[in-house]
């Protein structure tokens, strides 16, 4: 069996420095899903998501390595977040507003199989409440904008501010897509004050069209 693989160490679009924005373009990336509204830090579903991917997740994991010999660490939970009204992201900081899907890289080498027998696994073994609403889709970002924020997630709202009125307009894109988080972080054991998260937001040139960000496959 092979090394086991950190995605998020050799992959380019994990990489992000504090205190720098870096323009690169994201490859098409699939995903674990799963959608919900409000505030992640009191809403059932929230927790409910994250008891979901999680599981899947491992199964798909347990089955490459097995089933291929291609073992690699479960890559960092991810989100995308938005709002009717985005200030509500860097001003008002209304949680309550807040739409969100919660994600899980699927590494480029696992079909839809690997993914329907992994939920398969899970269900038989002990079904999580929102285990069917656990989709996969591919992510269509392209360019976009990055940053590494540290520290507690209602201080990230100065370098979103930056990134969203100052550094996007002023190198002469807009946003397009959703505002993207990846957490670098074990939250469960990184104090609030130390912790990485990736800031991301899809852009592209001013006058150009949106496209797409996501489809099923």
């Amino acid at each position: 069996m092979a090394d086991k693989v950190d995605l998020k160490r050799t992959l380019d679009a994990y990489q992000a420095r504090r205190g720098e924005i870096r323009v690169l373009d994201v490859p098409d990336t699939r995903y674990l899903m799963i959608d919900g509204h409000g505030d992640p830090n009191t809403s059932p579903a929230f927790a409910e998501a994250v008891a979901a991917l999680y599981p899947v997740a491992y199964a798909v994991k347990f089955a490459s390595r097995t089933d291929l010999g291609r073992d690699y660490v479960v890559p960092p939970l991810e989100g995308l977040w938005w709002a009717e009204d985005m200030a509500s992201f860097t001003a008002a900081r209304d949680k309550s507003r807040w739409d969100w899907t919660l994600m899980l890289m699927v590494p480029e080498w696992l079909g839809e199989d690997a993914v329907a027998t992994a939920i398969e696994r899970v269900a038989a073994k002990s079904r999580p409440a929102r285990l069917d609403d656990v989709r996969t889709e591919t992510l269509s970002e392209g360019r976009c904008v990055q940053t590494l924020h540290v520290g507690t997630f209602d201080s990230e709202a100065e370098v979103l501010a930056h990134l969203h009125e100052e550094f996007i307009p002023g190198h002469g894109f807009r946003m397009t897509g959703k505002h993207h988080e990846i957490y670098l972080s074990d939250l469960r054991r990184v104090a609030p004050e130390k912790q990485r998260t990736v800031l991301r937001q899809p852009v592209v040139p001013a006058g150009y069209p949106v496209r797409p960000q996501s489809r099923k496959p």
